[in-house]
């Protein structure tokens, strides 16, 4: 289904399904969870030499556009992406020395945001929430 999906979304942007981008979007979907474009080049690059890192950028920005994929910032700089279909939907904490993360759902701040956005007015499409903080394990 990514592939149908990137597919048509190339075709409505007038660009081509290349097999540069067919590798990289194989590559993503194969990871675990949150990737870097630093990391998925080098798996890439591993796999056709030939593939630059400007390629791999631009191929992570077009998964996002195209709903594949999900651009996530934990604090430390570096963008990285997560399959959008992978799991229904969450938030992050993380923590803010050792930039260790954790998932996790709560329906009571789901419907929260939900109602806060209607309040003002808003009909919601899509909302992202990190947490910062510091983990256990830093704080001993």
């Amino acid at each position: 289904m990514p592939e149908a999906l990137l597919r048509q979304f190339l075709s409505d942007k007038k660009l081509k399904l290349t097999p540069q981008r067919i590798l990289i979007l194989e590559a993503f979907l194969e990871q675990g969870d949150h990737v870097s474009t630093e990391e998925l080049y080098d798996l890439v690059k591993s796999r056709n030499p030939a593939i630059g890192q400007a390629t791999v950028y631009r191929t992570l920005k077009l998964l996002a556009e195209s709903g594949i994929a999900d651009e996530v910032v934990f604090g430390d700089g570096i963008v990285r992406y997560e399959r959008r279909d992978k799991h229904a939907h969450h938030d992050h904490i993380v923590c803010e020395r050792c930039h260790q993360q954790h998932e996790f759902h709560d329906p009571v701040i789901e419907d929260l945001q939900v109602r806060q956005a209607e309040k003002h007015g808003f009909t919601l499409t899509s909302h992202r929430m990190v947490l910062f903080g510091i983990c256990p394990d830093c704080q001993s």
